[in-house]
């Protein structure tokens, strides 16, 4: 379970140390996506093939949002490994699309990490501890919570 929050700062050259705590599980090799909210998404190989790319290809692609929603997480991935040293290389295209410079922050959010620009972060994170007792209320109408 990728679970925590950790702050990074990326280099120049776009890597930046991957937590231990998020290596021993994720192992060397890892796939970096779009995320939702302005960030991005960082999945352990299985766990991509299994809930991202497995689940959308089950999908039609009849219906224009389906194609647009795979095409932006699919299009948007890359393949990646961990160095010998723990740094994961972030393409310009992603790092320009997440906003990551300076501090980043890796959240553990169950089967993947978030990558956020630290200042993004704490503004999300700002927002969400104001709704946390709505959002638990209308969760637990689902029975998730």
């Amino acid at each position: 379970m990728l679970i925590g929050e950790y702050t990074h700062t990326i280099d120049d050259k776009n890597r930046i140390s991957l937590p231990s705590k998020f290596r021993k599980e994720i192992g060397k090799k890892l796939i970096i996506s779009r995320g939702l909210d302005r960030c991005l998404f960082l999945y352990p190989t299985e766990e991509w093939k299994k809930e991202i790319s497995g689940k959308l290809s089950t999908l039609t692609t009849g219906q224009a949002d389906v194609r647009g929603f795979s095409r932006f997480m699919l299009a948007g991935a890359v393949e990646a490994e961990v160095d010998s040293i723990g740094r994961i290389l972030i393409p310009d295209f992603l790092r320009e699309f997440a906003g990551l410079k300076g501090e980043v922050v890796f959240a553990g959010v169950n089967n993947r990490v978030e990558i956020w620009q630290e200042k993004r972060w704490i503004e999300y994170k700002r927002e969400i501890e104001k709704q946390a007792d709505l959002l638990a209320e209308k969760l637990g109408g689902t029975g998730a919570f």
